[in-house]
């Protein structure tokens, strides 16, 4: 059996990642139905992938289809999910879930009520080896993690019309559209923030959302943490590095985080010393070259939502972890603000 998915904003995201490597090749999901504003680029996503191409939301969500999976800008997210899931539809939602915290509780409440299930598209938590970091830290590999890092920047120039750049359309920039993933995957690995400290600015682009954005974290276990985001550093100055370091080593990653399924990982492991080392000679250690066999985060990310339909069980990355992110998120702006450290709660 598999799950009928219908596409709402079948442009962007969806026809460069989600459908092709995504919907098509699940092997528990197929594509039925595809709806975009833009009805020239919907018509030729349909015909490529022998979808139906409807002429609006209420002819896609009036559809046979079992879920929905929502790609369109942030600020359509929250009304979107809730008209889907007053037709009883399931709702694969690109995060970030609305605007603000109420709108991400809002569409939870809604799906709740009509009793269909919502997830999150942070899709980098299904990377291989982001997967495999995880397993290591909570093995104790590293011993006590103390301190995380993440970064994911890319060049984002003045566009007409692009939605990521005005913060009444996207709510926000740098931060709110690549910091997510990053702080996101450092709770995967550290547990959940409890307070922050932001600084968000624009450095070289004028438009409205910020395209500079660093955030120190306090994590619940006592672990620190950075995350750096930029809309104005070129694409390949940029290496996505991911670093995780505890009393006994270290996880260093670099490329894992984006959209692709490969990248570079080692660890860097050593036995606490006995005592302190005056001269603090770097070596190299037990260094541990890791290539965990790839998974494209897009197919699991499907795979595991349609599972969850067909079982009935809560998707592993559901409408929780999109109301905590929007919850981390607002501290973040709050402290960007306001020159405070916030707490997150």
């Amino acid at each position: 059996m598999k799950v009928k998915w219908g596409v709402l904003g079948s442009g962007g995201i969806a026809n460069r990642r989600t459908i092709p490597e995504g919907i098509i090749p699940a092997e528990n999901g197929e594509l039925t139905a595809v709806y975009d504003i833009d009805q020239s680029q919907n018509r030729a996503i349909a015909e490529k992938y022998g979808a139906h191409a409807f002429s609006s939301e209420e002819g896609l969500l009036a559809s046979d289809c079992d879920a929905i999976y929502i790609a369109t800008p942030v600020d359509l997210h929250c009304q979107e999910t809730l008209r889907a899931s007053e037709s009883g539809k399931h709702i694969l939602c690109e995060k970030p879930l609305g605007l603000t915290v109420k709108d991400a509780e809002t569409m939870l409440e809604a799906c709740a009520q009509k009793g269909v299930r919502l997830g999150t598209g942070l899709m980098m938590r299904f990377h291989a080896y982001h997967r495999e970091m995880q397993r290591m830290v909570q093995s104790g590999a590293i011993g006590k993690p103390v301190y995380g890092r993440a970064q994911l920047s890319c060049w984002y120039p003045p566009i007409e019309n692009a939605w990521r750049q005005d913060p009444k359309s996207g709510g926000g920039g740098s931060l709110i559209d690549l910091g997510s993933h990053c702080i996101d995957l450092l709770e995967m690995f550290l547990g959940k923030v409890s307070r922050v400290s932001c600084f968000t600015g624009n450095l070289v682009h004028s438009y409205a959302s910020e395209d500079s954005a660093t955030v120190m974290l306090e994590f619940a276990n006592g672990a620190k943490g950075t995350v750096d985001n930029f809309f104005n550093v070129p694409d390949a100055s940029s290496k996505n590095r991911l670093e995780i370091y505890g009393s006994k080593g270290s996880i260093l990653a670099e490329g894992t985080i984006g959209q692709g399924d490969a990248g570079e990982m080692s660890a860097l492991l050593q036995e606490v010393p006995a005592g302190y080392e005056a001269q603090q000679e770097r070596g190299e250690g037990n260094v541990l070259c890791l290539s965990p066999a790839p998974i494209n985060t897009y197919k699991a990310e499907i795979e595991a939502f349609s599972q969850a339909i067909l079982d009935g069980t809560t998707p592993p990355v559901d409408g929780d972890a999109g109301v905590w992110s929007q919850k981390v998120l607002a501290a973040c702006y709050r402290s960007a603000q306001t020159g405070q450290v916030v707490g997150v709660e």
